[in-house]
């Protein structure tokens, strides 16, 4: 049995870091909606009791390290199957580029066997799986828009923003998370977002206060990391995006923008100085399973 599964990459609208929790980690507030840029999740089913990683990319690891091998392995033992699987990945969405491409791929593995297993799992017991392999694997297990707080596991949906084009640049290095949160001072952060008004806008399809409301903690300690980050979001917003932000740690950085032709002409205005630049609609409505029909190989 074969399955063909969609996994879509997700921005921040907001992101805010409240306070260090007692395990390490900070208590987040964010925002988080879904584009239309994404991996394909490719399972088939083995006849032997191997979980096997192949990808388009040679930046995916194929062992333990990969998230979607990770969610495989969990899931298989949370169910009891000895089923071996095969997981292909075609790699769309760039590496360690702050737009949640690796736990997308492990949300994908989760709804894809819920089906190829024919487990009839919810997607809540789903996330909940997910939290175990990292902390945005829950909201790419619903892949919609929420207001995701804890490390993120903690979810309440939201309305999809309005329609609009996003332009996604990312630089030719990555990121390291961690090493972002390292530099993070949470009592000095200036100013924090103002998350309530974020959902207001999109509660009200106000696309002029989704953009003025736009707004990421990380984003000056990235800046300070990587210049590089900063001068692409400088040069998105010179040619004329109307809000521009860094997804997540980064280095990603969106531009949102309502007219085609003015996407258009950022992405190639951006492309002598990115490497990667793309155009894609906006998604962020309800777009689960996302997949194909499961089919006989």
């Amino acid at each position: 049995m074969f399955i063909s599964v969609k996994a879509p990459a997700k921005i921040n609208l907001t992101l805010d870091a409240l306070y260090k929790r007692p395990d390490g980690y900070h208590e987040l507030e964010m925002v988080m909606t879904t584009v239309d840029l994404y991996d394909r999740v490719d399972l088939s089913l083995r006849p032997d009791s191997k979980i096997t990683v192949d990808s388009s990319s040679g930046f995916v690891p194929r062992d333990e390290r990969n998230l979607a091998y990770r969610a495989a392995v969990l899931l298989r033992e949370k169910a009891g199957i000895s089923q071996g699987v095969h997981i292909y990945i075609d790699k769309q969405i760039p590496v360690a580029a702050g737009l949640a491409g690796g736990s997308s791929d492990a949300a994908a593995v989760l709804r894809g066997l819920n089906q190829l297993w024919n487990l009839g799992w919810s997607l809540e017991e789903l996330a909940e799986i997910g939290a175990g392999i990292g902390s945005d694997v829950p909201f790419c297990v619903y892949s919609t828009t929420a207001l995701a707080k804890g490390r993120g596991e903690k979810l309440t949906p939201l309305p999809a923003p309005p329609p609009c084009w996003v332009v996604l640049a990312k630089p030719g290095h990555g990121v390291s998370t961690a090493d972002v949160f390292q530099n993070l001072k949470v009592d000095q952060i200036d100013h924090h977002p103002q998350t309530e008004k974020m959902i207001e806008a999109l509660k009200r399809q106000d696309y002029e206060s989704v953009v003025r409301n736009l707004e990421n903690v990380l984003e000056p300690v990235t800046h300070h990391m990587y210049p590089t980050v900063k001068k692409i979001k400088e040069k998105m917003q010179r040619f004329g995006a109307d809000g521009v932000l860094m997804s997540g740690s980064g280095p990603t950085v969106f531009g949102l923008v309502k007219q085609e032709q003015r996407a258009k002409r950022i992405v190639n205005s951006l492309k002598g100085f990115c490497q990667q630049v793309f155009a894609v609609r906006m998604l962020g409505k309800k777009q689960v399973p996302l997949l194909e029909e499961k089919r006989t190989k």
